[in-house]
């Protein structure tokens, strides 16, 4: 997620510190891996979707499985839920007042039992028939509705388009103590997903365009609907934007079609000529992009932009420059999120942090863009010792610690500052400590060794301190004993 273009706004989450996580990183799952067949029709005038998901788990763990659990992203939409997806600093995103959204499961089929629980409601636990064994497979199938809200975020009905950021029940990543429940804080993204293959198919009202993370492989209509068809092989996420709005510009970069949606007359030429190149810069200078689209959706949100594997939402309301910056921080998760996966929760500066870094790389050699090395350096340092003036004034000192829980950040202020600001001065240092060589075939490694895994801390830290004594420094920021 790119921070709000304003100060305060961004990011903020949980989740238990289970990590490393094993199901990605095993070998195993190199060779086999799950699958979501999922069909949804949405209703315009309901505000509704209709699913059905036939998941197919392949257990790539040591341990035999007794039960699956999915995050029920969807539910914390609802009236009365704990965790509020939209934070105070965010709230003019209920553009007509606040709303609500649920997702109800109906049945789930071909188990021996299931319960809608978690925290906050957000998970689906399905007792299976018989326990899965190591590279055994169950397919499960679930029947769900989702009720959308009226509101500018990642999932639901925005004043132009509709956002399914978490539209259908996804399976909770497999950590060292087990299936890893997320609830859906209203800062940060609380995602940590394993990789799998999807086929998806959407139903829509005619006249309405779907962008989403998939290749479309089929379209059909009948009786005033459309049936669209898309795949995507090893993505941690599955994400769609739907608009009756929606104009386009295809561009191919690398091999890759990449897709820009944009409503209204005019298309913002500069964020998607940004994205583009910058799609080409981070494909050389990290390694090759392994999908065969991207997908560019220009759409209401109340923070800049969302990353989604072959999917990024910019905010349509940017003014241009910053639609540019979103456009690149956005891309960049593409490295950094969507193929190098981390626990968002526990580590989002290892992918807020790069993201942000490699923005910054790509600028200083692409100056028609306004943005320079020096000023985004120094717009950093500037914000982040504003904070730490500031709470060391209110609370008589100050938490810098980089790795935590995102449920214990005070707020978006604090968040930005650590996972962003802090984070790309970590990467900055590391970088001239190393030398631009070392330190970029460093992250080449990184990228290289962990495709379709989720990363640890330690596994980024190991590409650094290979070559070059910087394990101190890097101790030293993310423990919070750095001064800036």
């Amino acid at each position: 997620m790119k921070k709000l273009a304003i100060c305060f706004a961004a990011s903020s989450a949980l989740i238990l510190s289970v990590l490393p996580l094993s199901a990605c990183n095993n070998k195993k799952s190199q060779e086999k891996i799950s699958k979501y067949s999922i069909n949804a029709s949405y209703d315009a005038s309901e505000g509704t979707l209709s699913g059905s998901e036939k998941f197919t788990f392949y257990n790539s763990t040591d341990n035999e499985i007794a039960a699956l659990e999915f995050n029920l992203w969807g539910n914390a939409y609802r009236e009365g839920a704990t965790c509020k997806p939209v934070s105070e600093a965010q709230k003019s995103a209920y553009y007509e007042g606040v709303s609500y959204g649920k997702m109800d499961v109906e049945k789930v089929e071909n188990c021996a039992g299931w319960e809608v629980c978690g925290e906050d409601m957000t998970v689906l636990s399905v007792t299976l028939n018989a326990p899965v064994y190591p590279e055994q497979s169950v397919t499960v199938d679930v029947t769900y509705s989702l009720k959308l809200a009226k509101v500018n975020h990642r999932t639901g009905i925005t004043q132009k388009t509709v956002n399914l950021g978490n539209f259908y029940p996804v399976l909770c990543a497999y950590g060292n103590e087990g299936f890893i429940e997320a609830p859906y804080y209203s800062c940060g993204d609380p995602f940590v997903s394993d990789c799998a293959d999807y086929d998806v198919s959407l139903t829509l009202p005619e006249g309405y365009t779907a962008a989403t993370s998939g290749r479309q492989v089929s379209n059909s209509s009948a009786d005033g609907k459309v049936t669209q068809n898309f795949s995507i092989s090893r993505a941690r996420d599955f994400a769609v934007v739907l608009s009756n709005g929606y104009k386009s510009v295809k561009k191919s970069v690398k091999g890759c079609e990449i897709t820009a949606y944009y409503c209204g007359e005019t298309a913002p030429e500069k964020a998607i000529d940004a994205a583009c190149d910058s799609f080409g810069y981070f494909s050389d200078k990290f390694g090759s992009y392994p999908y065969p689209t991207l997908t560019v959706a220009f759409t209401p949100l109340s923070v800049s932009g969302m990353e989604y594997p072959a999917l990024v939402m910019v905010n349509d309301s940017l003014e241009e420059a910053d639609g540019v910056y979103t456009s690149v921080h956005e891309v960049a998760h593409q490295w950094w999120y969507a193929v190098v996966g981390n626990d968002q929760v526990n580590c989002a500066f290892m992918d807020e942090g790069l993201a942000e870094y490699s923005s910054l790389c790509y600028f200083e050699t692409h100056p028609e863009h306004g943005f320079t090395r020096t000023g985004l350096l120094g717009g950093a340092i500037k914000s982040y010792r504003a904070y730490y003036s500031v709470y060391n004034q209110i609370f008589g000192k100050t938490d810098t610690s980089m790795e935590r829980s995102l449920k214990d950040f005070a707020g978006d202020y604090e968040y930005i500052n650590i996972a962003y600001n802090k984070s790309l001065l970590m990467f900055e240092n590391i970088r001239t400590s190393m030398g631009d060589k070392k330190f970029f075939a460093a992250l080449s490694d990184y990228y290289a060794r962990n495709k379709f895994k989720i990363a640890s801390k330690e596994e980024l830290i190991s590409r650094f301190t290979k070559n070059h004594d910087v394990e101190g420094l890097i101790d030293g920021y993310i423990e919070g004993k750095v001064v800036i």
